[in-house]
This record gives structure tokens, sequence and C-alpha cells, in this order.
């Protein structure tokens, strides 16, 4: 594991763990590929199965939803890097919120938009705000997984990011 060690550490912000289709792709094509160039942080790791199971009580529910969210933005902020899976023909709102949060806080931040549909307005691959947030945090938007996986290894050879 020491080989990984020197990677950036990267948060990974994703809506594929909402479904078993998604979860498939995450776990078996997605975070193994990220994981050849950078160190991926995976925010549906943080929170057992156990622990939402006991959250279903309607009176702790807000409270461990909330302590999700506290522990993502904690994941975030231990990263140089965000890669955000932003297909769908709507972008999830819970992934541009932690990428808009991680352009905020000064991570370099990479988006990954293979759908075929248009979203946004014209000659944007998303939606300006959220393209601009990507490409003035000195990250950028690619159209497959295999350019992502180049892009994260151009910045990490390029930079002097923390692991």
């Amino acid at each position: 594991m020491g080989v990984t060690s020197n990677r950036p550490r990267c948060y990974v912000a994703s809506p594929l763990g909402f479904s078993e289709a998604g979860r498939h792709y995450y776990r078996a094509v997605y975070l193994p590929a990220l994981a050849t160039v950078v160190t991926p942080v995976d925010p549906w790791a943080l929170t057992t199965e156990d622990e939402m199971a006991e959250a279903a009580d309607p009176l702790r529910e807000r409270e461990m939803l909330l302590s999700v969210g506290c522990r993502n933005i904690d994941a975030i902020r231990s990263c140089s890097v965000l890669a955000a899976y932003l297909d769908g023909q709507e972008l999830d709102s819970g992934t541009v919120a932690e990428l808009g949060f991680a352009a905020g806080i000064g991570l370099v931040c990479f988006g990954l938009r293979t759908d075929l549909r248009q979203h946004g307005e014209f000659a944007t691959a998303v939606n300006l705000q959220v393209e601009t947030l990507i490409v003035e945090s000195g990250g950028r938007i690619s159209l497959t997984l295999a350019e992502l996986v180049r892009d994260l290894a151009a910045m990490g050879r390029a930079t002097s990011l923390r692991p």
C-alpha cells in the first residue's frame, strides 16, 4: 500500500451508491480505475448499513443524516482533489454541493460526464456554474473514464498536492 500513499487523496462525489446498478459500476469499475492514479476517499464507505438501520427511528434519522453530511465534509477537507460523477439528465444536487464546497476551499475539482444528453447551456458539458467551478479550480470535465484517469494522473505529476 505504500505506493498509493504518495498519490493525492481524492474525494469521490457521486450518486452511484443509491442504486444496485450504480453500486456495481462504482465498486467494480469506477473506484478501481481512479485508484490507479489517486487514493480514493469513498463517502459511501463512511457510514455502515447498521448505522443507517439504527437511524430508521424518526427521532434519530435527521441527527444521523446530518452526521453523515459532517463526515463527508471532513472527508472532503482531508483531500486535495475531488472527482465528481456528473451523468444524468439532471446533475445530482448532493454531488454538486460537494463539488461546490470542495472548489470553495481550494481543492482541484474534476468531473466525469459520459452522458450523451445535453445538460446546461450550449457550449458547456454541464451547467455553466458547475463547469466554471471545475475549470477555475484547475480541473476539467472529462468525457470518458479513461480520460478522467489520464487527467488525474497528469494533475498528480504536475503538482505537489498534499497526499
